[in-house]
Order: structure tokens, then C-alpha cells, then sequence
């Protein structure tokens, strides 16, 4: 069982919203627990937007359902209308996200039975807004979330995984079931990864030299996920295609095997090097002499598609083959795009580094 940082600031919330519920002597503190439950968010810039939108809840679904109590009593089928145009009109001003508050309020302030309506009714009212006022608090102040790190840290883990497993894929030395269940695994987490990445472009800054450092970085970070999406797209490919693959002349296979596995190397260094772990020596991609350039490889690419039509070597698939190389150079050409976003993010704001970096990846 996992437990995050949004599991105690919901329970930390349903106390607090308890607690000032019984110390204003409100009725039926309950309704204030539950309103904090709809009101918890994961980051502060989303709370302040849900405020918003469930106050404006709790006053459509109070004001339906004092009017419907006064017109047409406190009868089920009255409190089952309420509910029906109270979700016409939520739907109408785009407020879905807090229906099920506004629901709430509808029952909570419909289900009296006695007399004096209206003054049970604004009390049940101001009971779920500190329901809803007490889960703002909590997200402001109650272990504020700290998304960039989660961010970096999905991302590193994430592609040190795709790695792993494109050098075993590129060397015909893994099951074939055991890489389709890991690409499975791979696109959840990459899911999970951009999800992330638009909490963290949510958060807001305060002070206007953070904003242009905030706005560095969220490019740096996209270019990142979509380097780590190429790497994945060149994983399946290698996946699907592998029995091609197994196919090639052992010369041309180890050129292709060779020029990953330095691909590979490279993108290992250009993480290391945004957290600024990396030695000077090593923060340029250093080509060796051997190392065979884009032009070169796809002369090479038709010389051998060529010299198989000659043999009259049908086992041959330059297309499939052609697949496999487009993801490689598509591949590189995000790597070094995501070198230069680096490297012109570290000459403005290298000392910006977030410092948490340093206990997260030492």
C-alpha cells in the first residue's frame, strides 16, 4: 500500500473542515468532510480554479434547492426534479467537474423535514463551503507538491528502462512476450509521465525572474518526453520488426547495433548533464573517428539494398528496414535538439538547478 502526499492532505482536510464545522457550531459537521473530499486537489494552481467552481456549486444547488423546498415542499419526487435542473443548469455553465457537490447540497438542505427552512438552509450551505474553504487551505500550505523532481524522476527511470531493454531488443537477446509486455508497461507510464508534465506547467510563479526560468525549463522538459516517445517508438520497431532484423548481413546489423548503442550513451549523458553531474569532458557528444554520419548510413542503406537485388536475396527487407532506420535518425535528431535546449538553458540559468536533484540522483 502506497501512500502519497494528496492521501494525507485529504485526511488532514476532513479534520480540518470537521474541526471548524463543531467550532462554529454548525449541524451536521459531516457535510463539511465531504465537501473537502470533492474540494482536495493535487496542486495549488487546480485549487484555486476548483474553489472557484464549487462555490459557484454550492450556491446553484443551495439556491434550487431552497426554492424547490419553499414551492414544492420536502417530497422525494421535488428533491428528484432539484437534482435534474440542477444538472442542466451545471452542465449549461461548464461546471461538471463540481456537480457532485453541488448534488450534495441539493440533498443535504432538501432532506429537513421541519420547520424554519431557510435558516437550515444557508447553515448546510455554509457548512459544505468550509468543507471547501478547508481543503483550499490544506493545498496551500500542507506539503505543497514539488512536481519537477516527480517529473525528472519518472522521466530518467522511465528511459533508463527503454534503454535497457532497446540494447537487448537490438541484440535479438530478448523473449519476444517479455518485450511486448514491457512496451505495454511503457506507454502507461509514459501516460503517467505527461500527466505529470501538465501538473508541473500548472504551477504558478510568484516572481517574475522565476517565470523566465519556469519557462525555460518546460520547453527542456517537453523536448525530454518527446525524445523518450522516439526512443519508444524505435523500441517497437525494433520489437516488430525483429525477425528482419535477424535477417540482415551480420556487418550491416552491427553497424546499426553500434550506432544505437552510442545513440543510447548519449542520451544517458545529456540527463546526467541537466542535473549537472556530468564531467566537461564528457558534456559534448564525442563522435569517434569510425562513427558513420546520417548521409553515410543510408548510402550504405541503398548499396545493400542494391547488392540484395543482384543476389537475388529475397529474405531481404528494405522496407521494413527502412522503417527501423527512419525511428533511428528521428531519434538522434531529438537527442540533439534536447542538447542544445540544455545547453542553452545551463549558459542562462545553470545555477537554477533544482537542488533536490542533488538528493534525488546522487
Amino acid at each position: 500500500m502506497k501512500l502519497g502526499a494528496r492521501v494525507f492532505k485529504t485526511g488532514v482536510a476532513i479534520v480540518l473542515a470537521l474541526f471548524i464545522a463543531e467550532l462554529l457550531n454548525l449541524s451536521s459537521p459531516v457535510f463539511a468532510g465531504i465537501a473537502a473530499v470533492f474540494a482536495i486537489q493535487p496542486s495549488i494552481y487546480r485549487s484555486y480554479q476548483t474553489i472557484v467552481e464549487q462555490v459557484q456549486a454550492n450556491i446553484i444547488g443551495a439556491s434550487i434547492a431552497v426554492l424547490f423546498g419553499l414551492l414544492f415542499g420536502h417530497h422525494v419526487v421535488a428533491i428528484g426534479i432539484a437534482v435534474i435542473i440542477t444538472i442542466g443548469l451545471m452542465l449549461k455553465f461548464k461546471l461538471e467537474k463540481s456537480l457532485s457537490l453541488a448534488l450534495v447540497s441539493v440533498v443535504a438542505i432538501m432532506e429537513f423535514q421541519g420547520d424554519d427552512f431557510l435558516t437550515f438552509g444557508l447553515l448546510r450551505f455554509l457548512t459544505i463551503l468550509v468543507g471547501v474553504l478547508a481543503a483550499f487551505i490544506v493545498n496551500l500550505v500542507f506539503l505543497p507538491p514539488k512536481y519537477e523532481v516527480k517529473l525528472f524522476r519518472k522521466i530518467y527511470i522511465l528511459q533508463d528502462d527503454i534503454i535497457r531493454w532497446t540494447r537487448l531488443a537490438v541484440r535479438q537477446a530478448s523473449e519476444h512476450t517479455s518485450t511486448k509486455g514491457a512496451l505495454s508497461k511503457f506507454k502507461s507510464r509514459m501516460l503517467r509521465v505527461d500527466a505529470l508534465y501538465e501538473l508541473y506547467k500548472e504551477e504558478r510563479n510568484y516572481f517574475k525572474n522565476k517565470t523566465y526560468v519556469k519557462a525555460r525549463k518546460l520547453v527542456v522538459y517537453r523536448q525530454m518526453i518527446l525524445t523518450s516517445k522516439r526512443s519508444l517508438e524505435l523500441l517497437q520497431r525494433l520489437h516488430k520488426h525483429e525477425n528482419e532484423l535477424a535477417q540482415l548481413p551480420t556487418q550491416f546489423h552491427l553497424m546499426i547495433q553500434e550506432r544505437l548503442d552510442s545513440l543510447l550513451t548519449y542520451h544517458e549523458q545529456l540527463l546526467l548533464k541537466y542535473t549537472g553531474k556530468l564531467k566537461p569532458e564528457h558534456s559534448e557528444w564525442n563522435k569517434s573517428i569510425d562513427y558513420v554520419q546520417r548521409n553515410e548510413l543510408m548510402e550504405i542503406f541503398i548499396k545493400q539494398i542494391n547488392f540484395a537485388r543482384e543476389e537475388g536475396d529475397t529474405e531481404f527487407s528494405s522496407y521494413h528496414l527502412l522503417y527501423i532506420l527512419s525511428r533511428i535518425l528521428d531519434y538522434e535528431e531529438n537527442l540533439e535538439h534536447l542538447d542544445t535546449l540544455i545547453v542553452s538553458y545551463q549558459n542562462y540559468h545553470g545555477h537554477e538547478i533544482n537542488v533536490e536533484f542533488e538528493e534525488e540522483f546522487i
